[in-house]
This record gives structure tokens, sequence and C-alpha cells, in this order.
């Protein structure tokens, strides 16, 4: 199955071999200079430009089921440099990579690995508070995690995270429990990078037909290429998704919609997103067909915080993060937003 999903690389590269183009090297990806501190279960914090740090740390929190360096893809195209370059204190949680036997890792595990990130930052930084932003379902279990915690938070920042799962589109359609049970997925162990990358292809069927229509253009513009082929290399990098934490995403979340409701419950306390005072910024996607705007626009309508705003970075789910206009616009507008925030 994950051939399938190479397919269309294969071709490009057999185009290029036929019309006598050298084939492109891989691009190097998170350059940012860094340092490690490990956490269990295969999981690590990096930060991030030790000679430009000030005032409360930030800590990125990525997707549990996509590579974390999608945050530091490249040079010119890194959320990452672009926040160091404001002299932020960044860091950024690396969730590790689930082997079979983490399928018994939980929705309670992954948001205890979380908390336990976010005290190592406050206790290596000797911060009493942080900001935080979450991309994708990083951003929704960001949320879930300051609305138990929110003494913490200095600045939450959510980028693409649904929040309202009755408006999450097409995923949302896709798992409705008329048709779609997330229990016979979860009890045959982590869902595979290839069952995930399915229900995405699903949602734009032709993508990697596009790709391929790309070719000739790439192939004559080498910084147009060096973009695809980063972009590509951590599309494709992709994680297994632990089978109780999936189990629980879906029913409670997707199926349920929880958050909205009120009725979502993390090791047997109530998730209340009225507890969330904090500055709160919701970053959109115009074209997002994972998380439409209005999902993650929903968490303002639910929080106690009276220090709000919204960003709309045209594009989609991923280039709100690397795209073009986030990088003129949104990198700029969030360094912005954060610096009095976290001085």
């Amino acid at each position: 199955m994950e051939e399938l999903f190479r397919l269309p690389n294969v071709i490009a590269e057999a185009w290029t071999d036929a019309i006598g183009i050298p084939r492109a090297k891989a691009p190097r990806l998170a350059q940012t200079p860094r340092e490690e501190f490990k956490l269990e279960g295969g999981a690590k914090l990096y930060r991030f430009g030790a000679a430009s740090r000030t005032g409360k740390p930030l800590l990125l929190i990525p997707s549990l089921i996509n590579r974390w360096y999608v945050l530091d893809l490249r040079p010119g195209a890194s959320l990452v440099e672009a926040l160091v370059g404001a002299k932020l204190d960044v860091w950024c949680l690396d969730w590790g990579v689930p082997e079979a036997e983490d399928r018994y890792l939980d929705w309670e595990a992954v948001l205890a690995r979380l908390g336990r990130a976010v005290r190592r930052v406050l206790r290596e930084t000797k911060s009493e508070r942080l900001g935080v932003l979450g991309y994708c379902m990083g951003g929704t279990l960001t949320a879930i995690y300051a609305s138990q915690h929110p003494e913490q938070f200095a600045a939450l920042v959510t980028l693409a995270a649904p929040i309202d799962f009755s408006r999450g589109g097409m995923l949302r359609s896709m798992v409705d429990p008329q048709w779609f049970d997330p229990n016979a997925v979860a009890d045959a162990g982590n869902v595979a990078p290839a069952q995930m990358q399915a229900g995405f292809t699903a949602l734009r069927p032709t993508l990697d037909l596009g790709k391929l229509m790309a070719m000739p253009d790439l192939a004559t513009d080498p910084r147009a290429r060096e973009a695809f082929l980063a972009l590509d290399a951590w599309a494709t990098d992709t994680i297994p998704f632990p089978g109780e934490a999936y189990r629980r995403y879906i029913s409670e979340l997707y199926q349920a919609n929880q958050l909205v409701s009120g009725t979502h419950r993390v090791a047997g306390a109530a998730v209340d997103l009225a507890q969330i005072r904090c500055p709160t910024l919701v970053i959109t996607a115009s074209r997002d067909m994972i998380c439409p705007p209005p999902a993650a626009t929903a968490l303002l309508d639910h929080i106690g915080s009276t220090d709000t705003h919204v960003i709309e970075v045209t594009g989609g789910h991923v280039g709100a993060v690397v795209g073009s206009r986030a990088v003129r616009e949104m990198y700029p507008a969030l360094a912005t937003w954060l610096t009095p925030r976290l001085a």
C-alpha cells in the first residue's frame, strides 16, 4: 500500500531522466540550530536560537500523527526560524514515533506527555507561565490541556486546529457513525500511515496527478523544485496513530463533538474551554479541507478570554505553515501578536 503513495515520485524521477534533467538532491530539512532534551517514550523537546532568547518561552506542539519538522521545514519557509528571528525563546515537542506496543497509548497518556513537556519547559526556563502554539491536532490537544491547566499559560495560539468537529467538513462526513466504526480500526492496533493517507487522498483524489502535471515547470525552476521536494519529503515521512488515542479522538471528538458540548473528560476531570482566560489567537487557512476555518474559530466562542484575535492565511492546511503567504504575512503577524504577550 505505501508503495502506491510513492508512485508519483517514481514516475517523476523517470520523467526527468527521460528528458535529461539531473535528479534533484534531497533537500536538507530542520536546519535551525537546536538543543535536545529527552522525554519518555522516544519523545523529545527541542530548544532553538540560543543567542536570542528573551521573555517567556514559547512551546510549539505539532500534530501527533505528523513529524514535527514541518514547523522548521527549510530556510526561508520555517516558522521556527521566523520566531527565533523575532527573539522569542522557542521550544518544540517531538512526540516520537509510536511502535507496535504503543497501540495502548491512550488519550490520557498523550495529554500527560504534553503536560510533562510543558512542565519541563517551565522548569528549564525558570518561568511560571509560557506561550503554547498547537498545530492541527496539536492545537486541539493544547486547548484541552489549557482548559485544565490555565494557570500555566501566558498565551495560546491554535493553528489550523479543529475545535467544533461538527464543522469538520469532508473528514467529519467520512467518519460519520452511520457508516464508520473507529473501534473496528483501533482494535487492530496502531493506525498505519497508509490507512490515514488514504483518507487524506480521498479529500483531493487528483493531488498526485497535479504533482505530475507540475513536473515540467519544477524541472526548470530550482527554487520551486526545492520547495516541492522539501514538502514532499515531510508529507511522505508519516508515522502511526496510537490505536487507543485514535479511538477516543474519532469517537468522542469527531463523532460526539464533546469539546463544544462540554462533555469531554480527561483523567476523570471535565474539559471546560471557558477556563481558558489567557490571550488567544486562532490562525486559519482559507482553503483548509482538513480543518475548515469555522471549525477552528469556534474556540473563541467558548473560552473565557477577552483578548482574542483571528488571522486567516490564504491557502490550505499545510500552506498555512510553510506557504509563501504564510512566510510573508502570517509569520510577521504572529510574532507581532506574541511579543508583547510573552515579554
